[in-house]
């Protein structure tokens, strides 16, 4: 396949590591954001690969992983209403809350659908005038352009039975508060391509200046992430720390402006708890005043929630960096995908899960 193979080239990725080893002379820590960047080191054991002692930290880039607890139970809540057909992508439907599923609670009678864009939650809104139909609209900045679509069009529409329960975050403020922790190793990020690709990349020059951190646009194939390493590692035994683009074939410095607007139009930033961390300041977005009729939370009094996150579950200290999988006692055993105790077990972009199918074990793991 033209412009996919060509990223997987073994040759070339020797020659990309033993770049790597002949440029390294210290035992460099790079965290890579995104979830899929993870999936990718993982599967291909680029991180058992690195040269001795340089460590690639897995970041909290997962969005099903960093949906708050709370949101979960709300939106089962809302599901076993009568009359409500509750969407979202397949991923979250395994997701665990406090008791129970999204999954498990459709096998019980809920009208719960995977849907693969908002704007199938949108048309199947004006198909069922007689039904609410709600969107469980998460992710980074990634899918915030298309979800903002969706309000845009409902709206357009007149639609007053469709409606959003947001839970978006944003990547910069968690880069930010990991660097402020006097505990963080990290010494630079490769930052997500495809959140890159919709934002740019100029809100992490602010960051990468302030901490004296490199940041590395990177893309998910071996090659892109092999580049990327050795791009940031370029800066570091350099003392530069800036921003560079590795991703050129698909991100510009200004990003997408037009997915910017409707974004801007539709959301705006907000406080936001990541699951497993807590609460980050203006670390996510929700729906505007102009919109705040599509805004599920407001529509549908649940009562009180008590979320309880597993005792026995370490995915905050996993989305941060702070420990992996094979830290968790739980791991393979009490938590497999089949049966997660938390998020990271669950989502393809998740760490637990990457690990799991890589067959890692806690002798094994060296990342």
């Amino acid at each position: 396949m033209k412009y996919l193979d060509e990223y997987r080239d073994p040759v070339l990725a020797r020659r990309l590591l033993d770049e790597l080893r002949q440029t390294a002379t210290r035992p460099w820590r790079i965290m890579e954001v995104c979830g899929g960047q993870t999936h990718t080191l993982v599967r291909q054991g680029i991180d058992e690969l690195l040269p001795a002692g340089m460590r690639m930290i897995h970041g909290p880039g997962c969005p099903v992983c960093v949906t708050p607890l709370e949101t979960l139970d709300r939106a089962m809540a809302i599901a076993g209403r009568p009359g409500v057909i509750l969407t979202s992508f397949g991923d979250m439907l395994r997701v665990p809350g406090t008791d129970t599923d999204l999954l498990s609670l459709r096998a019980r009678g809920a009208d719960v659908r995977v849907v693969y864009a908002p704007m199938d939650a949108v048309r199947l809104a004006a198909d069922r005038p007689d039904r609410e139909v709600v969107f469980l609209a998460v992710g980074f900045e990634t899918t915030a352009p298309a979800n903002a679509m969706a309000v845009l069009h409902a709206a357009r529409l007149g639609l007053e039975n469709f409606s959003m329960l947001v839970s978006h975050v944003l990547v910069p403020p968690a880069m930010t508060a990991l660097l402020d922790d006097p505990d963080c190793e990290v010494q630079a990020f490769l930052a997500a391509g495809h959140v890159c690709a919709v934002m740019g990349w100029t809100e992490y020059e602010p960051i990468a200046a302030r901490h004296k951190v490199p940041v590395v646009v990177t893309g998910f194939e071996p090659l892109d992430l092999l580049e990327g390493i050795l791009m940031a590692v370029r800066q570091l035994e350099d003392g530069r720390a800036g921003v560079e683009n590795q991703y050129v074939r698909a991100v510009r410095r200004s990003g997408n402006t037009y997915a910017q607007d409707a974004v801007r139009a539709v959301f705006r930033v907000t406080d936001r708890a990541w699951r497993g961390i807590g609460a980050l300041p203006d670390s996510g977005l929700e729906l505007g005043e102009q919109y705040r009729q599509f805004d599920a939370a407001r529509r549908f009094d649940v009562g009180g929630l008590r979320p309880v996150e597993d005792a026995e579950c370490i995915a905050g200290a996993i989305l941060t960096g702070a420990r992996l999988p094979t830290d968790c006692a739980a791991y393979g055993t009490r938590c497999t995908p089949r049966h997660p105790l938390g998020a990271p077990m669950v989502s393809s972009e998740g760490t637990c899960a990457a690990f799991h199918a890589a067959g890692r074990t806690p002798t094994r793991s060296t990342a």
